[in-house]
């Protein structure tokens, strides 16, 4: 039942804004033009049905009582990982096993993974009495076991989102900064290696940041001595990459080494949205996305069709869009007061910002391309559910504020 006093409407008006816009942008890009011949594919009016399922989602989940959704969370991860599991001996498809396909309707068990893993994490770090060691070790233990069933489908690009979630519940749980430092310091390191003099720069700004947070010198010497030797260690990994992991980092930091092959969707994308302008071609006129030169432009690089039609201007008013969302769940989360629900829906926030940044970033070029969907925009079923349903439980915990401090 809602709570008219504690309910956040705005958050919801914005949700269902979000969803619209995306089943006009996959009407569009299930749509051809070409002369006088018209032909619109069915993703469309899937999406809709999905968007209407969706908003059914919320209304139940908002009707279901607090201690029964609590007691959901641990079963409904288990038999999520036993479904991570069996899709390993699914069908193939594009040389990946992450669907089910039942009835017509592909089956994605990776997404909700997200949301019940980001659960469960929330659920065991927010304990009391709970150490800083033992926070990281719940986080980083119950996150590896998804992780690792969804590298073997493989889809290395959807592991990324869950350890941007992490990161966001660890801070959300009040763990100090410089043991979060100190987690994504690998990542750094290895961006660096490109060059020795960033190597050395990193190091001496990762020296001074743990000097002023009072480490001890002896894990600090541990610490540098660890990036140094990952920094020094890349050069041997790169050559362990296999021939098209090495053209697709190469080809994303130069797409015209490879127009044809691991280039052609990032400049297919570049061109589409640069063609665009400032205002547009207009509805469904995107020759880009008519010719089909543009490839899954319903699905990863829809953000290129919305460009080419409706320009920067269309592109901007869809960013603004965004911006509000993910400003009303930060000011959301400013409102939460039990731990567990503000850790949660932290990490909730923080996958649904990792996944639009990647998803826009890919199609403009700043990123390699990953298939990650831009959320409530991209065509999937499963993806528009989990990522609706994930924004139903912040307005659940909204609404129970009231009978919870």
């Amino acid at each position: 039942m809602i709570n008219r006093k504690k309910f956040d409407f705005v958050l919801l008006g914005i949700l269902i804004l979000l969803i619209t816009l995306g089943c006009i942008a996959i009407y569009s890009a299930s749509t051809t033009v070409i002369s006088d011949h018209v032909n619109t594919e069915a993703y469309w009016w899937r999406q809709v049905i999905f968007s209407f399922i969706a908003v059914g989602v919320i209304a139940f989940l908002l009707r279901l009582p607090m201690p029964i959704f609590d007691i959901l969370v641990l079963p409904a991860f288990i038999v999520n990982l036993l479904a991570l599991i069996a899709v390993l001996f699914a069908p193939a498809v594009n040389g990946s096993h992450r669907w089910f396909s039942i009835g017509g309707v592909n089956i994605q068990p990776s997404e909700s993974a997200k949301l019940l893993s980001i659960l469960m994490v929330a659920r065991y770090i927010s304990k009391e009495n709970l150490n800083e060691y033992r926070q990281m070790l719940y986080g980083f233990g119950i996150m590896a076991v998804p992780v690792l069933l969804i590298l073997i489908e493989p889809d290395f690009g959807t592991t990324l989102v869950f350890w941007a979630s992490l990161l966001a519940m660890l801070i959300a749980a009040e763990v100090p900064l410089f043991y979060i430092l100190l987690i994504i310091s690998p990542v750094i390191s290895v961006v660096v290696s490109i060059h020795w003099l960033l190597i050395v720069l990193w190091i001496l700004v990762l020296v001074v940041l743990l000097m002023r947070s009072r480490l001890s010198w002896v894990a600090i010497t541990v610490s540098s001595i660890v990036n140094v030797f990952i920094s020094m260690i890349m050069p041997l990994f790169w050559m362990g990459l296999k021939d098209y992991q090495q053209s697709r980092i190469l080809t994303f930091m130069d797409p015209t080494r490879d127009p044809l092959g691991a280039g052609y969707q990032i400049i297919q994308a570049k061109i589409a949205i640069g063609s665009g302008a400032l205002t547009g071609k207009g509805w469904l006129m995107g020759t880009q996305k008519n010719m089909n030169f543009l490839p899954e432009h319903h699905t990863d690089f829809i953000f290129s069709v919305i460009g080419e039609e409706f320009g920067f201007v269309g592109s901007m008013l869809l960013l603004v869009v965004f911006a509000g969302f993910f400003g009303r769940i930060i000011y959301a989360v400013s409102q939460l007061k039990v731990k567990e629900r503000k850790v949660a829906a932290s990490g909730i926030l923080a996958y649904l910002m990792f996944q639009s940044f990647i998803n826009i970033g890919m199609n403009i070029g700043l990123v390699p391309a990953t298939g990650i969907p831009l959320p409530f925009i991209s065509y999937g079923g499963s993806n528009l559910l989990i990522n609706t349903t994930s924004v139903a439980v912040i307005l659940k915990y909204l609404n129970e504020r009231g009978f919870i401090k």
